[in-house]
């Protein structure tokens, strides 16, 4: 059996990132969210140095 989790950059940006979070009511309610919370991270962007 392979393992559940299977990291991949590209994947966890489109999945989760600010274009996607943004793209939907519920993801800017979301951001609106972290952003009142005082997050320091807001989505799990990769930094473009690594993509």
């Amino acid at each position: 059996m392979k393992p559940t989790y299977n990291p991949s950059k590209i994947r966890r940006a489109r999945k989760f990132g600010f274009r996607s979070r943004n793209s939907t009511s519920a993801g800017r309610k979301v951001l609106r969210n972290r952003r009142r919370k005082g997050r320091a991270k807001l989505t799990a962007s990769v930094p473009r140095r690594f993509r």
